[in-house]
C-alpha cells in the first residue's frame, strides 16, 4: 500500500531512548526545582542561553550545528536505509539498522528536512531550526508501505509530515554536557518511562515448543544437573546481587600397560630367572575425582576482571599397580608385585582480589594468595605445579602486557598419586615474568622470565619407603640448591609459520654435589624450538630440544640442565614414550627421566627429589602430524630420535666405560576424541614405543620399550 496524504498519529516515543535522554534531564537543576515548586517552564531560549553560560572555559564556540534523530514506523519499530535529506545544507545520509541518523557541520539556519522510506513516498518536514554550537535530537514515526508489495509505488511530490509525527527531542550545546530540552508534556509517574524492568537474571523462560519433543528448542528450562542450560551452579545466575558460584566436577580415569627395563633384583618373583634384567611389564590403573568450588563477585564476561574470588579443588585419588618383578612396588621383597593405594590432596585453596584497575579496558592488578595453579612459560618447561603461594598478576595497555610475580614454598606430594600432601617440602620457588602480544610481528607473543629456587637440605623417604632426598647416589649427604633461572620464550604464528621457542641460561651453585662430592656453581643451558604449518585439517609441525650436559664430572662446575618441577608439553607429549615414562636407572636409586619430562637429569623424583645438575643432557629431533579428522576426532602421531649431550656423568654413575651417545628413536601414535565438541567427555588413547641404540642398549638391553594408554575425563 502507498501512504497517504494525512499521517496516523504520533505514537510515544521509544522508552530505551527516551529513558537515556530524560535521566540527565532529571538530575538538571531547573527541572528538579520545577517538579517542587511548580513554576512557570522555562522556554527553549533562556535555557539555550544558561547552557551557553555553562560551557567549559576557554572552549571554543562552534560555528555549526548538528542533526541526529531517529526514525521509526507507527508501531515503534526502527526503518532501516531511510534517505534524510536536507537540501543546501549536507549531503544525504541513510538510517542505520538502528533507525539512527546523524548529519554533521550544518551551517545554522531554517531547513526543509525530507525522509524517504524504501518502498514509501518521500515526506517532508518544514521549518527545521539548526542552530551553531548546538544538537538537535529529533524522533519521526513514517507510514511505510506493505513490505509484501511486489511493485515499487509511483513517484509523487512530497507529502507534509505532521506535527504529531515529528517531535524534537532535546537540544544541547556541541561538546559540553549541558543539555537543552524542548518543551515537554508532564509525564506521569504510571507513563512507560517509569515501569520497572524484570530482573534479567531470574526472568522466566517461555514455555514454547517450536520443534516435536526431543529435538533442539528454543527455550529450555535449566535444572540443577544441567550444566548446558541456566543452572546457578554454573554462575549463570548470581547466588545474590553480583556474586556467583560455580561448581566444576571432573572424573578422570588413567589406565596403562607397558613395559620398562626391571633389575630381577635379589628376589625374583618367580623361579629360573638368571638374567639381571627380569620381567618389566606392568599395569597401571588411577582414578581421580576433582571438586572445584569457585565464588566469585563480577562480572561473567571474559573482559572485566572479577572483584574478588574464594576458590577450593579437593581432589581424591585410587591407584592399582601390579608388576611382573619384585621391588617395583616397594623395596621390601614380602609386600610383593601388587599395590593398591589412595590418597585425597587439596588441589586449590586460594583467595584473589583486585587490587587496582589501571586503564579504561579493563587493564588491572590482582593478588591471589593461597594454593593455585602456576605454569610459568607457555610449555612448562620450568615451573608447572599447584603450590600455595602468593601471586601479583596483571596487565597493561588494553591486556597486550600481562605479568606475574609469584613465591611459592612448596608441599610435598603423595608418591603414588601426584596430588599434594599437607606437609612443607622445604624449597621456596619464586618467578617473575611479563608477555607481550604482537611483539615483531602481529599474533606472535614473546615472555622474558626469571625463576629462583632454593631446596634446603633435608631428609625424606617416599611413602612407599624408597630414600628420595638426598638422593641414593654418589656420596649420600644433605645439601642446598640456589638456582636462578634467566629465560625467553616465545609463542604464537608469524605469517602462516606457527613458532613456539625458549631459552633458558641458569646459573647459581649447589653446596654438596652429590656426584661431584664437592660444592659445585652452577652453569647450564636449555634451548627448544617448535615450527609447524598448517594445510587444511592438518598440522605439520618439526622440533629441536636441546640441554646442556656435563662432561666434567668433578671440575666444579655443574654443566647439565635441570628443571624445577617441569611439565612438558612438547613434541608429541603424551605421545612420546621418553616424555610420557619415567625410566628407571638400573640399581642406581634414580631414574634416567621422570613422567612428563624430557630431561635425563638423573633425579630419584621430580617432585620428591631435587634438581641435579650433574646429567647426561640431550638432544631431540622431532617430527610430527596432527590430523583433524573429524571436528571431534583428532588424530596425533609423532617421532623423535634422541641422543645425549655427554655420557661421562652416566659412566661415573654406573662404573661403566664406553657408553655411546644415541639413546634411540621413540615413536607414537593416538587420537583424543571429543564427542560433544566440548570438555565434558574427553577421552585420549594412543601407544608409543622406544627402539633402543647404542647408548641405551649400552645401559639396557636391545628390548623394545612399550606403553599403551588411555584417559577418559567427565566433566560437569
Amino acid at each position: 500500500m502507498r501512504s497517504t496524504g494525512t499521517l496516523p498519529g504520533w505514537l510515544a516515543p521509544r522508552p530505551t531512548l527516551m529513558c537515556a535522554l530524560l535521566l540527565p534531564l532529571m538530575a538538571w537543576p531547573g527541572i528538579a526545582h520545577a517538579q517542587t515548586a511548580e513554576p512557570a517552564a522555562p522556554t527553549v531560549e533562556s535555557q539555550r542561553s544558561q547552557a551557553v553560560q555553562q560551557r567549559i572555559p576557554q572552549q571554543t564556540v562552534s560555528k555549526v550545528g548538528v542533526l541526529q534523530g531517529i526514525v521509526m514506523d507507527q508501531a515503534g519499530r526502527p526503518l532501516v536505509g531511510v534517505e534524510v535529506r536536507l537540501p543546501g545544507a549536507v549531503a544525504p545520509v541513510s538510517t542505520s539498522a538502528d533507525g539512527i541518523f546523524r548529519m554533521l557541520r550544518i551551517s545554522p539556519g531554517s531547513y526543509e528536512l525530507t525522509f524517504t522510506p524504501r518502498g514509501g513516498v518521500a515526506t517532508r518536514r518544514q521549518g527545521v531550526e539548526i542552530h551553531a554550537g548546538e544538537v538537535l535530537s529529533i524522533e519521526v514515526h513514517l507510514t511505510v508501505a506493505d513490505k509484501g508489495a511486489i511493485f515499487a509505488l509511483p513517484q509523487t511530490p512530497a507529502e507534509v509530515l505532521a506535527d504529531t509525527n515529528y517531535k524534537e527531542l532535546s537540544r544541547r550545546p556541541d561538546a559540553d554536557g549541558a543539555v537543552v530540552a524542548a518543551p515537554l508534556e508532564n509525564i506521569l509517574p504510571e507513563a512507560a518511562y517509569f515501569q520497572p524492568k524484570p530482573d534479567r537474571w531470574n526472568a522466566s523462560m517461555p514455555n514454547y515448543h517450536r520443534y516435536n519433543l526431543g529435538d533442539e528448542t528454543p527455550f529450555v528450562l535449566g535444572h540443577w544437573y544441567d550444566p548446558f542450560n541456566r543452572n546457578r551452579l554454573k554462575a549463570d545466575k548470581p547466588l545474590f546481587g553480583k556474586t556467583f558460584f560455580s561448581l566444576t566436577a571432573d572424573s578422570i580415569t588413567a589406565l596403562e600397560g607397558k613395559r620398562l627395563p626391571t633389575p630381577a633384583g635379589q628376589s625374583t618373583s618367580s623361579v629360573n630367572e638368571p638374567d639381571f634384567f627380569g620381567r618389566g611389564g606392568q599395569f597401571f590403573l588411577a582414578q581421580t575425582f576433582r571438586f572445584s568450588f569457585d565464588l566469585f563477585h563480577g562480572d561473567t564476561s571474559a573482559f572485566r576482571p572479577v572483584d574478588w574470588r574464594i576458590r577450593v579443588t579437593p581432589a581424591a585419588n585410587i591407584n592399582y599397580l601390579n608388576a611382573r618383578e619384585n621391588q617395583v612396588v616397594s623395596p621390601v621383597v614380602t609386600n610383593g608385585t601388587t599395590r593398591l593405594d589412595g590418597h585425597v590432596g587439596l588441589q586449590e585453596a586460594f583467595g584473589e582480589v583486585k587490587v587496582a584497575d589501571v586503564g579504561p579496558n579493563y587493564d588491572f592488578m590482582n593478588v591471589r594468595v593461597g594454593i593455585q595453579a602456576f605454569v610459568s612459560d607457555f610449555r612448562g618447561f620450568v615451573f608447572a605445579d599447584e603450590q600455595p603461594g602468593v601471586r601479583v598478576f596483571g596487565n597493561l595497555l588494553s591486556n597486550r602486557i600481562q605479568y606475574n610475580f609469584a613465591m611459592f614454598d612448596l608441599l610435598e606430594k603423595d608418591t603414588n598419586s601426584g596430588l599434594n600432601t599437607f606437609h612443607r617440602r622445604g624449597r621456596e620457588v619464586a618467578v617473575a615474568n611479563v608477555f607481550i602480544q604482537d611483539f615483531i610481528a602481529k599474533g606472535y607473543t614473546t615472555e622474558f622470565s626469571y625463576h629462583f629456587q632454593r631446596d634446603n637440605n633435608s631428609l625424606q623417604y617416599n611413602d612407599n619407603g624408597v630414600i628420595v632426598r638426598p638422593a641414593p647416589i654418589g656420596t649420600i649427604a644433605p645439601h642446598r640448591i640456589d638456582a636462578d633461572y634467566m629465560g625467553w620464550t616465545g609463542d604464537g604464528h608469524i605469517g602462516k609459520l606457527n613458532l613456539t621457542h625458549a631459552f633458558y641460561e641458569v646459573l647459581g651453585n649447589d653446596s654438596f654435589s652429590q656426584i661431584a662430592a664437592q660444592k659445585t656453581g652452577i652453569n647450564a643451558q636449555f634451548a627448544a624450538v617448535e615450527l609447524s604449518v598448517d594445510r587444511d585439517y592438518m598440522r605439520f609441525r618439526t622440533s629441536f630440544l636441546y640441554a646442556s650436559g656435563d662432561g666434567k664430572v668433578r671440575d666444579g662446575t655443574a654443566r647439565g640442565f635441570s628443571s624445577i618441577v617441569d611439565g612438558v608439553a612438547f613434541a608429541g607429549g603424551e605421545f612420546s614414550f621418553f616424555n610420557r615414562e619415567g625410566i628407571p636407572l638400573t640399581r642406581a636409586g634414580v631414574a634416567l627421566t621422570a613422567p612428563d619430562s624430557f630431561l635425563p637429569d638423573l633425579r630419584s623424583s621430580k617432585d620428591e627429589g631435587q634438581s641435579n645438575f650433574v646429567n647426561p643432557g640431550i638432544f631431540l629431533y622431532n617430527a610430527g602430524l596432527d590430523v583433524d579428522v573429524l571436528p571431534t576426532l583428532k588424530f596425533v602421531a609423532n617421532t623423535n630420535f634422541m641422543q645425549f649431550d655427554r655420557t661421562e656423568s652416566l659412566e661415573f654413575l654406573l662404573q661403566q666405560n664406553g657408553i655411546r651417545r644415541t639413546i634411540g628413536v621413540d615413536s607414537g601414535a593416538g587420537f583424543i576424541y571429543r564427542p560433544f565438541l566440548n570438555d565434558n567427555v574427553i577421552i585420549h588413547a594412543g601407544a608409543t614405543d622406544l627402539v633402543p641404540l647404542r647408548g641405551l642398549r649400552d645401559i639396557y638391553t636391545s628390548q623394545t620399550l612399550i606403553s599403551v594408554f588411555g584417559l577418559v575425563k567427565f566433566q560437569f
